[in-house]
């Protein structure tokens, strides 16, 4: 699950931490080490707000997708994973007006209840005008703090707003106490369903009525998000704190239902061409980033959390593979790439990415007949992959497999061997995760120049 990278030592795989992919009933493993944990331990102060998406919240009430008397075995709330304080819901709400609804739209809950009486074009619609209470119902998703459930008519307005203001809150606690921190804002913007204020839908009025929610969210997180920089300036925290920022997966783009552009890339929201995968990704420190750069290397949300133990003096005892890299060295500009090229594996799709070529193995991912991945490729399989040179065909428009059939088997034996060290992990043998991970990375340092 791309949302458990950031937190944990594994992924981006929807299987290594027990959450398989979005909207699957399953729960983060509580064996792993996450981010959390790690700087609680350290001395820091933690705190996690927004959309967890990684378990259940609750077990009391039905909630969201899977919370209720029947989720124990997917309960797994920040509290859970190292956050000392938590203002989340399970899943997504409405970007505006979190908990409320029209009455002839579906709720967060309506999978597991008898269908509305309405016709399927208007149910499925995922995006409306404010609603006032009076004619709404509650969506369905509660916002959970510190474990009690928010009253759903406190919460109106921005949903952004909203996040931010308890980060906000959480963080100056934190500065006025002197102590270090890290907060984690999930963001339920621009996924759907998507409502946005008058007055940030009025910014887009040349637009159509679906844009216009759209934009205005956006410009309502991007209001917030300038807000919460603003915030850590008066506190006095700015100039030695880290942001970073970046989107978990590409534009949704089902006509009539996600907007969203790739500019060019192939692919979407749930494939991994770079339309699904190639995201914004934004670090800001003061005092030790110089403003301005630009890198043009290849990173994973998995890179997060060696990274931020690197760069917070964090060490922690455990027996476990990490599928990330610590990108510190190569921030600082004293290492010119990635040691490690980044594995995926989504829905029957797999993939591998180095510093110039991505593999990649993507069946037709909607099809009745997709089958399952290859594993254990031989010379004549080898050629369902595609290659491309992802430095100068980010588009991914022409394979060069056949080309270069050595690179080929090159980056499929080393996909393999990662597979190999997932399926390991989720066995509980850490023990051989560990030593698969430390073959491939001395063998592809000692081959990197023949795979460029």
């Amino acid at each position: 699950h791309i949302r458990a990278d950031p937190l944990s030592k594994h992924g981006p795989v929807f299987r290594r931490q027990s959450t398989l992919v979005a909207n699957v009933e399953s729960a983060l493993r509580t064996n792993q080490v996450t981010l959390g944990e790690a700087l609680q331990a350290n001395g820091y102060q933690t705190g996690f707000f927004g959309k967890w998406h990684l378990g259940a919240m609750t077990t009391e009430v039905i909630d969201g997708r899977f919370g209720g008397p029947d989720a124990l075995a997917v309960l797994s709330p920040p509290t859970d994973f190292g956050f000392d304080r938590v203002f989340a819901t399970e899943s997504r709400v409405p970007t505006y007006d979190p908990m409320l609804r029209p009455a002839n739209r579906q709720g967060a809950t309506a999978k597991r209840q008898p269908p509305e009486t309405l016709p399927e074009d208007v149910i499925n619609r995922r995006w409306w005008e404010p609603v006032e209470p009076d004619n709404a119902v509650f969506w369905g998703t509660h916002y959970w703090s510190d474990g009690e459930m928010v009253p759903p008519t406190s919460l109106r307005g921005d949903d952004s707003k909203i996040i931010v203001d308890e980060a906000i809150s959480f963080i100056e606690d934190a500065a006025e106490s002197e102590s270090p921190f890290l907060a984690v804002l999930w963001m339920h913007t621009p996924h759907t369903p998507l409502v946005a204020s008058p007055e940030d839908q009025g910014i887009y009025s040349e637009l159509d009525f679906y844009e216009r929610k759209y934009f205005g969210a956006i410009t309502a997180m991007d209001r917030e998000i300038g807000r919460l920089r603003q915030s850590l300036k008066q506190s006095g925290v700015s100039e030695n704190t880290v942001i970073w920022f970046m989107s978990d997966n590409g534009p949704e783009y089902w006509k009539g239902i996600g907007p969203g552009s790739t500019n060019g890339l192939r692919g979407t929201k749930r494939s991994l061409f770079e339309g699904g995968i190639r995201v914004p990704g934004i670090v800001e420190w003061p005092a030790r980033i110089p403003p301005g750069q630009s890198l043009d290397i290849p990173a994973a949300t998995s890179d997060v959390f060696p990274t931020i133990l690197s760069w917070t003096n964090t060490q922690i005892e455990f027996e476990h593979a990490i599928d990330g890299e610590n990108l510190a060295p190569i921030i600082a500009g004293d290492v010119p790439s990635r040691q490690m090229p980044i594995g995926f594996e989504s829905t029957r799709q797999l993939a591998l990415i180095s510093d110039d070529y991505k593999l990649i193995y993507a069946p037709e991912i909607m099809s009745e007949d997709e089958g399952n991945p290859r594993f254990g490729q031989t010379q004549k399989t080898d050629q369902d992959f595609e290659l491309y040179r992802i430095d100068v065909d980010p588009n991914e428009t022409q394979s060069v497999a056949e080309s270069h059939p050595d690179i080929v088997a090159k980056m499929t034996r080393d996909l393999n061997a990662w597979r190999q060290s997932v399926e390991a992990s989720i066995l509980d043998d850490e023990k051989t995760a560990i030593e698969i991970n430390r073959r491939r990375q001395a063998g592809w340092e000692l081959s990197a120049e023949g795979a460029r």
